[in-house]
């Protein structure tokens, strides 16, 4: 396993090493490749629609660049730049993924990107003046690398589209013009307790006199609502229920959260359980020593009820199915959930030898170096 710095709350290492920071980096630019094309294969067996595909592509794209704007400001870590930077901090017990404080500076440092970057030598000047000093000085130029590497992350920032740690709601059309029109509504959110990107979409039905994206008075608290209930721990029974109430003409026919992640990786995790079992088995070569986790909750509307509002009015209220045949309906929050696996061919062979407990009804997509997905 590479060598982590691990910090007093053990549940969260330092990568310190140069080489290992940059193999995770790459191990996610692969992983993050992968995901747009199980996505593809969702959508072609109907587990996704094209409109919800293009939403998550999206947010994976947004999840690559921010790894790819880490990677910028932590490239030369390990190596004497004349100034202390730090290093990533990453979740090694249980997600696999960078510490929740690592978006939130990532935040605060796209605030400032601009004044840092206006201070700065453009990227050819650093260029230039790294060759000169090679040439006339036979040095390697570090502090003029460290710079670069800076300069790299702040115009990372500048470009935006980003995954940060909230996503505000954004609205899409579907059908319907007069008095009821349906909208997709998505957002993110990087949760702060498992350190793991969190996607929703909810299909709505708007019965207000003026359209939603168009409504200045329940936009914004619309916006408000749904981020502030954008809570791994809350059931999206919870969250369907409590935002059918708090607007009246608006009515959620469908909520669904995907949850991705957590990475295992018998490099970099500390994970207990099958996998790593399972990956410590495999002893797959670099870049393919992975399997990254799926969860899709879903949850639907299955009638409309009339409660009265007032003296004389009267609301539509959802009435939300929950799964029927697992019996954990109730627990779930959910009418259905799909557990899924994503991991390179050599890992899965020896998952399918072994063929854990549990692991019988997850879905597993198996990637080639090619970028082959196949589905088991």
């Amino acid at each position: 396993m590479t060598e982590l710095k691990s910090s007093p709350d053990h549940d969260r290492a330092a990568l310190t090493d140069l080489f290992a920071s940059r193999r995770y980096f790459a191990k996610f630019e692969k992983i993050t490749a992968h995901l747009g094309r199980v996505a593809a294969v969702m959508q072609a067996e109907g587990a996704l629609s094209k409109r919800e595909v293009e939403v998550l592509t999206a947010y994976v794209q947004a999840i690559a660049y921010t790894f790819k704007a880490l990677s910028m400001k932590y490239l030369l870590v390990g190596r004497d730049t004349g100034q202390f930077f730090g290093s990533l901090q990453m979740d090694v017990e249980e997600s696999g993924f960078p510490m929740f404080s690592e978006l939130m500076v990532m935040a605060n440092d796209a605030a400032q990107a601009r004044q840092h970057l206006e201070g700065q030598p453009d990227a050819e000047t650093l260029k230039r003046q790294m060759v000169e000093q090679i040439i006339s000085e036979r040095e390697i130029p570090t502090r003029l690398q460290f710079a670069l590497s800076q300069r790299l992350y702040y115009e990372e920032m500048i470009k935006g589209h980003l995954f940060w740690a909230q996503n505000d709601p954004q609205i899409i059309w579907l059908e319907g013009l007069k008095d009821r029109r349906r909208y997709l509504l998505h957002w993110a959110s990087y949760d702060s307790q498992v350190n793991l990107p969190t996607i929703y979409l909810m299909e709505l039905e708007d019965t207000g006199r003026r359209s939603l994206g168009k409504d200045e008075r329940r936009w914004p608290e619309v916006q408000a609502h749904l981020m502030a209930q954008s809570l791994g721990g809350l059931k999206l029974l919870t969250i369907a229920k409590g935002f059918d109430e708090s607007f009246d003409d608006l009515h959620p026919k469908k909520l669904r959260r995907l949850h991705v992640g957590p990475m295992y990786s018998h490099t970099f995790t500390r994970q207990t359980g099958p996998m790593r079992e399972v990956l410590a088995e495999a002893q797959a070569p670099k870049g393919q020593d992975w399997a990254l986790a799926w969860t899709d909750e879903v949850l639907e509307s299955e009638r409309v009820i009339e409660e009265r509002a007032g003296w004389f009015g009267a609301v539509e209220r959802e009435v939300f199915a929950l799964d029927p045949f697992s019996g954990k309906g109730a627990e779930t929050g959910a009418t259905r959930m799909e557990r899924s696996i994503i991991l390179p061919e050599r890992p899965y062979q020896v998952l399918a030898e072994k063929n854990p407990p549990g692991f019988g009804a997850v879905t597993k997509y198996v990637v080639s170096p090619t970028g082959r997905v196949l589905r088991y």
